[in-house]
């Protein structure tokens, strides 16, 4: 931005010929279709040209998708996300170049009831996504967030795989793959005859209205939309995860953008998540170790996937969220979004300037922090940035909130299973959460409708500190000698 006269000299002074009468700036022959940014006009070929080398081009600079692989697409039915879905369906074509290997399947989470739609709305809503991917021939899995009430505590502990596999590299995985294929090999497509089978059975009429109810009853416990967004989307990441584990994929796929991520960088550090911008705005995300999160869509602005939907008519399904019809200061994430993209309206290089400096984040350190940190985050599975509270056994509750005195009996303010009050199990959140998830619960006035496998971890958490705690005396330090022997020597 602080190069717009060198970026735009002439093109701010002197009128912007039409683009009818340009000719592309790629194969100088064809009349210009579009205008991504002053000085650069595509025709249709050579965009659609563009748009689908990128894609290729992200996925194999970086190499993490081995061919083979099972790869869960997270499809929210957005512009961005469609336009993934569309790109690796093209990929897996029998007449693409440079064909995509692996083997896709899909996810979509129903956010409905906490929008307040009727079963019936949710039905539809349902209907057009599964008619969407039905077109696809992928298996796909259509789960309301519900579910999530469901998980298992398993789901909050990373699974760190040994690393003995037979294809070693990249480059010896393709030769494995090829080898074991033929060279005509059969579209990874399943038959369409079989997707009744692969698509979950789930949906509103199966789910029970107390599952609804205490969901519903959790998000009204929440003060502030900017707590809101951050919970719902600290669960919907969970429910993948445990999606993609429960069917055996090793990938998840997010459609998350250029301009998604330019907000998402400035939104995190209003959060106080600026210890996990990098991993947050990588193309990599492995915290949580078996399953890898990957971001195939981040070099693509929101005007670059919206042209190219339009033009091949690329199908996708509007649907509201939290954020819908809300004012601009209804939340730092709303805020946000707005400042950058009224920015990027006067200044085109908004966008690119903040995610490359995003991109400056990626350090060879922060993957390896992630991978042996043995203390996480309860909830978005980073590193503490945090210091642990210590557990005090001496003080009036082990969970360490304060108690008020009400009808001559202790209540803990933390509404939360406490030591004291809950036959000895200690619960003390904000010691397990980072910074910015801290200040999450902290705008809950109740903590009792999270779901079990939270507070489950959570109380196992909180034992083994204290545990840990009880016989820290009888440890041996990494020099071989027992804290208590080094005091005495």
């Amino acid at each position: 931005m602080c190069q717009v006269d060198e970026e735009y000299n002439g093109l701010l002074e002197s009128p912007v010929a039409s683009s009818a009468t340009k000719k592309c700036n790629k194969c100088k022959e064809t009349t210009a279709a579009l205008v991504l940014k002053p000085g650069e006009s595509l025709c249709r070929g050579c965009f659609k040209e563009h748009f689908v080398h990128k894609f290729r081009a992200m996925l194999g600079k970086n190499r993490i998708i081995f061919p083979g692989e099972k790869v869960l697409l997270a499809v929210s039915g957005g512009s961005s996300s469609c336009a993934m879905l569309n790109q690796v369906q093209e990929g897996l074509g029998q007449n693409a170049h440079k064909k995509l290997r692996f083997k896709p399947g899909i996810v979509y989470i129903d956010e409905g009831c906490l929008l307040g739609q009727s079963t019936e709305k949710r039905q539809k809503t349902m209907a057009q996504i599964n008619s969407l991917f039905k077109m696809t021939g992928f298996p796909h899995h259509i789960i309301p967030l519900e579910m999530v009430l469901n998980l298992p505590p398993s789901v909050l502990e990373p699974v760190h795989l040994a690393t003995d596999d037979p294809a070693g590299s990249y480059k010896e995985a393709v030769d494995h793959f090829m080898q074991s294929s033929p060279v005509h090999s059969v579209d990874p497509r399943v038959d369409r005859s079989e997707l009744s089978a692969l698509t979950d059975a789930t949906n509103p009429q199966l789910i029970a209205e107390a599952q609804t109810q205490t969901l519903q009853e959790l998000f009204s416990r929440v003060k502030t939309l900017t707590a809101k967004e951050d919970l719902l989307h600290t669960l919907r990441r969970h429910l993948l995860v445990s999606t993609a584990r429960t069917e055996g994929y090793s990938k998840l796929m997010l459609g998350e953008n250029c301009t998604r991520l330019a907000v998402k960088l400035l939104a995190n550090i209003a959060l106080g998540r600026g210890a996990q911008l990098a991993v947050d705005t990588a193309f990599c995300d492995p915290r949580y170790g078996d399953i890898v999160a990957v971001k195939p869509m981040r070099d693509y602005t929101a005007k670059e996937i919206s042209l190219y939907n339009y033009m091949w008519n690329v199908p996708y399904v509007f649907i509201p969220s939290l954020e819908t019809k809300t004012a601009d200061k209804s939340s730092i994430q709303r805020l946000t979004e707005s400042f950058v993209v009224k920015l990027q309206v006067d200044f085109p290089s908004t966008v690119s300037t903040i995610y490359r400096t995003g991109e400056k984040l990626q350090t060879a350190s922060v993957t390896e922090d992630i991978e042996r940190a043995p203390l996480k985050c309860l909830f978005c599975m980073c590193t503490l940035d945090t210091a642990l509270a210590s557990l005090r056994p001496d003080t009036q509750t082990k969970c360490g909130a304060p108690c008020d005195q009400q009808d001559g009996e202790e209540h803990c303010q933390a509404q939360a299973v406490c030591c004291s009050h809950k036959g000895g199990d200690s619960m003390n959140l904000e010691s397990l959460l980072c910074y910015s998830c801290q200040q999450t619960v902290k705008d809950m006035t109740s903590v009792e409708f999270l779901p079990q496998y939270i507070m489950s971890e959570a109380q196992r958490r909180n034992r083994r500190s204290q545990i840990r705690h009880e016989i820290s005396e009888f440890l041996l330090t990494e020099d071989g000698d027992s804290p208590s022997i080094k005091a005495d020597s």
